[in-house]
């Protein structure tokens, strides 16, 4: 059984998509990155059927334009067929009452966002390697 990971990055701003690419370019433990700019479009894209659910983790941003990270978060979990999905966040929001609703809506981890480019690439490989031995609740693109 492959232990790779499909990744869903939803986030608006272009230098950390750049930086998340450049963190996983190399690494042996993902099979795909999609990314979605905004909570509207990562919804559509996963009702869409045209993202595999298969071993998909999903990091999210919350300070989107049209949809928040965390409105995103609300619809996820009214979702029968994504309420499962693993989230988490990264963000660069310390407030408290953001990590505090996050964590009401079930995230798996809510990680700020490293300030160097080592520091991110060391925190997505501690984030990889970790998910590498996490069992989802499904294996195919069937909930």
């Amino acid at each position: 059984m492959s232990r790779k990971l499909n990744i869903l990055l939803v986030e608006d701003d272009e230098l950390d998509v750049i930086n998340l690419r450049r963190a996983f370019r190399d690494a042996p433990g993902i099979e795909s990155i999609t990314v979605a700019p905004d909570g509207v479009e990562a919804l559509s894209l996963l009702r869409s059927g045209q993202l595999a659910l298969k071993r998909l983790l999903i990091l999210l941003d919350l300070r989107m334009p049209r949809m928040s990270g965390l409105e995103f978060l609300h619809h996820l979990r009214q979702d029968q067929a994504l309420h499962m999905l693993p989230v988490v966040v990264l963000t660069t929001s310390r407030d408290q009452r953001d990590l505090k609703e996050a964590y009401e809506n079930h995230v798996a981890g809510y990680l700020l966002k490293p300030v160097s480019l080592v520091q991110f690439r060391d925190t997505m490989n501690h984030l990889l390697a970790y998910y590498s031995y996490v069992d989802f609740p499904w294996e195919s693109n069937e909930p």
